[in-house]
């Protein structure tokens, strides 16, 4: 696919990828038990959620498809209109895993470890090279791209609750904004930020009312829930 300022498919998958990991190897000890951005998850589940998710890279580069595409880095996500509320069994899964961990210092060497072999995975693939995952076939560039718009939405679940905690690269924020409208439909408005439009799009956050008569009709589809 087309890149959006640069960053998309392999470079936007490192980039977005490697300030997240950043981001949660600058977490406190203390940080790890505030909330996260996520329904009914702290920042240890989402942390824990993110070690699943590396691992769901790896397999994914690593399983080859014989079929033409059936999606593309927009239509390869699965969009509801309900936000999640944390009492999925997954989720719940997810957050005694965390849990299970119980020094911080071990989830985030887990996710170095695990997250460095997905970075090393996403430079080493061929971006036209075809992959499956979840009964889907799309190409390498697209799943990697796909993986953008997820890398960003958490980078900004992490630091929800932790005010020091560095912001994603603008370039990322860009290229998840842009993946979104194209899940989405029509744009955001340009008065939005790229945060913003992130955050109201996905049902992070409700719009105040200014920012419902900017959205327009749009503001009656929200949230664009992805999974």
């Amino acid at each position: 696919m087309d890149g959006v300022d640069g960053v998309d498919g392999t470079d936007g998958f490192s980039l977005s990828w490697s300030a997240l990991q950043a981001a949660v190897a600058g977490l406190a000890a203390d940080d790890f038990g505030r909330p996260s951005g996520c329904a009914g998850w702290l920042v240890r589940d989402l942390v824990c959620h993110l070690v699943i998710d590396a691992q769901d890279v790896l397999i994914t580069l690593a399983t080859p498809a014989d079929t033409g595409p059936t999606c593309d880095a927009a239509t390869y996500w699965t969009v509801t209109h309900t936000p999640p509320t944390g009492e999925d069994p997954l989720d719940a899964l997810t957050v005694r895993l965390a849990a299970a961990y119980e020094d911080p210092a071990l989830l985030q060497f887990h996710l170095d470890d695990v997250g460095a072999a997905a970075g090393r995975a996403a430079r080493l693939a061929d971006p036209a090279a075809r992959v499956g995952t979840q009964g889907e076939v799309l190409t390498a560039g697209d799943y990697l791209s796909a993986y953008v718009l997820e890398w960003t939405l958490h980078h900004l679940d992490l630091i929800a609750h932790v005010p020091d905690a560095p912001a994603p690269p603008p370039g990322t924020l860009a290229a998840a904004r842009a993946l979104l409208e194209r899940i989405a439909g029509p744009p955001f408005p340009r008065a939005l930020s790229d945060t913003d439009a992130l955050l109201l799009g996905t049902g992070r956050r409700s719009p105040a009312s200014g920012e419902r008569t900017l959205l327009g009709p749009l503001a009656d589809r929200l949230p664009f829930v992805i999974g």
